[in-house]
């Protein structure tokens, strides 16, 4: 049986066990949207299966995961606020030149604060770029699409991929979840892997699988190019890499990684998706060089809540995904969060000098060690009294900076309640 058939066999029986299901978990509406995963997420929480249980914050329903801002559209970043700014400054002088933060505190919609640490210095954004790739694929779609928003969910729900030769080289784990004999197998990505568009998105963003970030990137050209034509054969795919000139096929990723972000009204100067994160998929299309500010992922996260990343549809798709990652690591790992519904994303890029090469420890890097996270907080999850959004980056060599995200992000939450308790009185 061809891989397609069989994937898309294997979705209709799991879609068949999720009709029994009653709604509330898994939060992301998995029976609609066919992300696999989210149903071992679901059996492993409700004890049916090994695996871990989701904390108080992870739980929100499907309609409960929403835009926040589409009353405020116009909201810009405001001045930083000065008392909010000396704190922030109190926070961070300590660690110096290793740490960039900026953060926007709406926990009182009426007086937005802002504050900024290092916040436009720039740095290479590793897997949070996965971000604009995300957003560069849903813009592809609603180019082809503009008017037709079932079509657009239809393709993200029924478009098989197969992995081809750009998964190569990653060594991220994703789950591959079997509904027929409800088995996990977590590994990296392989050629032949089988999965519709909203699964390698979901692998992108929950596992920040570079494997599956190329091939979401790789479709994105291909609508740009296919349009409506888009699905098209494994012989057009081929043939359209093939016979494209390299300068060509750079000036369309540039054109597709770029396009959402001008159409927000985000700088691309200051955040910018350059190239494949794989090196097989840098052979296929060459890239650019990748780039952010905290301050400039904080405007990418702004413009998402106010519906403007693309449309309302794609920001609130993207804003869902971001929602239903694997689990809660590095910032969003800070116990002050277990009630909150956090949308997260994080990165790491670290590098040894040639003298250790050979015996590089993952994450503490003595030449680059960067750590970035971006994260939305409703705080709590129900019953919202503190809401803000957050861009840091660390630069700690020689140390795993996990534990430095996370106590940054209590110390952070600590500020904005005592600050909301103030004006409470």
């Amino acid at each position: 049986m061809p891989a397609q058939r069989l994937y898309i066999l294997m979705t209709l029986l799991a879609l068949l066990g999720w009709s029994c299901v009653v709604a509330g978990y898994p939060l992301y509406g998995s029976e609609e949207r066919g992300i696999l995963r989210l149903q071992q997420a679901r059996l492993a929480h409700e004890g049916g299966i090994p695996g871990r249980q989701k904390v108080a914050g992870e739980l929100l329903p499907l309609d409960a995961v929403d835009l926040r801002l589409l009353h405020a559209r116009q909201l810009e970043l405001p001045p930083p606020d000065p008392r909010f700014a000396s704190e922030i400054r109190s926070l961070l002088d300590s660690y110096g030149d290793t740490v960039s933060l900026a953060v926007l505190d709406l926990s009182d919609p009426d007086n937005p604060r802002y504050a900024g640490y290092r916040d436009t210095v720039p740095f290479q954004p590793g897997s949070v770029g996965k971000l604009v790739a995300a957003a560069a694929l849903f813009q592809a779609l609603a180019d082809a699409w503009p008017d037709d928003l079932e079509k657009r969910f239809a393709v993200l729900r029924d478009t098989v991929v197969v992995g081809n030769e750009i998964v190569l080289e990653d060594t991220h784990d994703v789950r591959l979840w079997d509904p027929v004999s409800r088995t996990l197998t977590r590994r990296p990505l392989q050629i032949g892997d089988t999965a519709t568009l909203w699964n390698w998105l979901d692998w992108m963003l929950s596992a920040s699988s570079n494997a599956a970030a190329s091939v979401c990137m790789q479709q994105t050209l291909l609508l740009a190019h296919f349009g409506r034509q888009y699905p098209v054969t494994d012989a057009e795919v081929q043939r359209f890499f093939a016979e494209t000139p390299r300068q060509e096929l750079r000036g369309l990723l540039q054109r597709s990684m770029q396009r959402a972000l001008l159409r927000s009204g985000i700088d691309t100067t200051q955040l910018r998706q350059g190239s494949f994160y794989t090196r097989t998929g840098k052979r296929l299309v060459p890239g650019s060089g990748s780039n952010a500010t905290d301050r400039e992922l904080l405007v990418f996260l702004l413009k998402l809540e106010q519906g403007k990343v693309v449309d309302a549809f794609s920001s609130r798709e993207l804003k869902r995904l971001l929602y239903v990652t694997e689990q809660r690591v590095r910032y969003a790992a800070s116990p002050a969060l277990y009630d909150a519904a956090v949308y997260y994303k994080s990165g790491s890029l670290y590098a040894c000098n040639p003298e250790r090469q050979g015996a590089c420890p993952p994450f503490r890097g003595d030449r680059i060690n960067m750590m970035n996270s971006v994260a939305i907080v409703e705080s709590p999850a129900t019953g919202m009294q503190h809401y803000y959004f957050v861009s840091l980056h660390t630069n700690l060599l020689r140390k795993d900076a996990a534990l430095l995200h996370r106590a940054i992000a209590t110390r952070l939450h600590e500020l904005i309640e005592a600050h909301t308790a103030d004006k409470k009185q």
